[in-house]
């Protein structure tokens, strides 16, 4: 008897089985076709290969590095390099520019505003935004409203040192004092009032009347008898519509009450000088600077 009469040949296919059957369901001894099996083989030689000689399998501390020794950081090390090269010049001339006369060169200006434009989407976006519209608590750099000034001097300074960090000695630094144990809840909610009254926003009449005279006692040594802030002081303005953490009766109260202190890293460190100049600049062409 031949090898043949011993196969299973199943009735409706024709073909022969591999002795394996599953609730009735034989399984077809139909092999793969030989040139898929030497793709197979092929893409597994690849493989090996291609472990040895690129960086392939993660370790503790980095992964194997391979006998070609192939680095995608170094390439873009590289290409960040000829990139610096090929703007030396410009931005050394950036470096060393009074960014209050960089209108007068076309060039450098539209150099340091496109540089700026990816300083500040790397560096400044995550929490001004990518349009740089600010959100609760970071500022809004598209108006003319500033805490410590718009000019292009103040601008720099506020990049380069920081605000309210604790890594540069000449960071922008004020402190609102927290009320809450200091005026009584009727008093805050007068100057809460008061503080709409002169913002233009619907207010108690005769709350805000009373308020006057808390917030000239304790508030307007910073933001101004006329509530109209300080530079020097980085007091906001309390008199327009433009608000860091919200206008409305529930957050001006606890503002009051317990004190709002945002910090900003200092860039002086991080950045280079023509970074810094070039971010300033953007900043600035954005719509508020002054």
């Amino acid at each position: 008897m031949s090898s043949k009469d011993n196969k299973d040949i199943d009735d409706v296919t024709g073909i022969d089985t591999t002795g394996h059957a599953w609730d009735g369901i034989k399984e077809l001894n139909n092999p793969l076709p030989r040139w898929w099996l030497w793709c197979f083989y092929l893409t597994i030689f690849w493989g090996i290969c291609y472990s040895i000689a690129y960086p392939a399998w993660p370790l503790v501390k980095g992964a194997t590095a391979g006998v070609l020794g192939y680095s995608t950081r170094a390439e873009v090390a590289a290409e960040i390099t000829r990139f610096e090269e090929a703007n030396a010049e410009i931005s050394a001339q950036l470096a060393a520019a009074d960014l209050s006369t960089l209108s007068e060169n076309e060039e450098l200006q539209r150099f340091a505003t496109s540089a700026g434009g990816a300083v500040f989407r790397n560096n400044c976006s995550q929490c001004h935004g990518s349009g740089a519209a600010g959100a609760v608590g970071y500022p809004n750099l598209l108006d003319d409203d500033w805490l410590w000034g718009g000019d292009f001097e103040n601008i720099t300074y506020t990049i380069r040192h920081g605000i309210r960090n604790e890594e540069d000695w000449d960071a922008r630094y004020s402190e609102m004092t927290a009320y809450d144990e200091i005026l009584s809840d009727e008093e805050i909610d007068a100057t809460v009032q008061y503080v709409r009254q002169i913002s233009g926003q619907d207010h108690d009449a005769t709350l805000a009347g009373a308020g006057e005279a808390t917030f000239m006692d304790n508030c307007a040594a910073c933001h101004g008898d006329d509530g109209k802030g300080s530079y020097d002081l980085g007091a906001p303005n309390l008199t327009d519509a433009i608000w860091l953490y919200g206008g409305d009766a529930a957050t001006l109260e606890e503002t009051i009450r317990y004190a709002r202190f945002g910090v900003m890293p200092p860039w002086g460190s991080r950045l280079s000088e023509a970074e810094i100049k070039a971010v300033s600049a953007y900043v600035h062409q954005l719509g508020g600077g002054e």
